[in-house]
């Protein structure tokens, strides 16, 4: 049985900056895409940034572009959000979640494409 534990969020400073991790247990995360996502208090989950199995391309939402980088180490069976500029909209439970159904051309940017979740991190992004 899979599981994603998430970890390095806490409260920053707008400016600030702050690393996700994703850790896995029970499964090899290089074989599958992984995305992260992030919620916001009374609002829907929305997709952050996603990469993909194998080529490592990756793929942003507009509102992160260019301060965001997802990465993964396969040594280490981790992917990892860096986050830079923070800011205050910014603030969510941030999401890591993983694909092991095959490889589709699709964006990778809804829930449904993914098959397993860890429980979350929260980040606070003060003003």
């Amino acid at each position: 049985q899979v599981q994603l534990v998430e970890s390095g969020g806490g409260v920053v400073q707008a400016g600030g900056s702050l690393r996700l991790s994703c850790a896995a247990s029970g499964r090899t995360l290089r074989t599958d895409t992984m995305g992260w996502f992030r919620q916001a208090p009374g609002k829907e989950r929305d997709f952050v940034a996603v990469i993909r199995s194998y080529s490592s391309n990756t793929y942003y939402a507009e509102s992160v572009k260019g301060r965001f980088t997802i990465a993964r180490d396969n040594a280490k069976n981790t992917v990892y959000l860096q986050m830079n500029n923070l800011k205050p909209e910014d603030t969510a439970v941030y999401y890591c979640a993983g694909r092991s159904r095959p490889y589709y051309s699709g964006p990778y940017s809804g829930e449904s494409d993914y098959d397993y979740w860890g429980q979350g991190t929260q980040v606070t992004v003060s003003s």
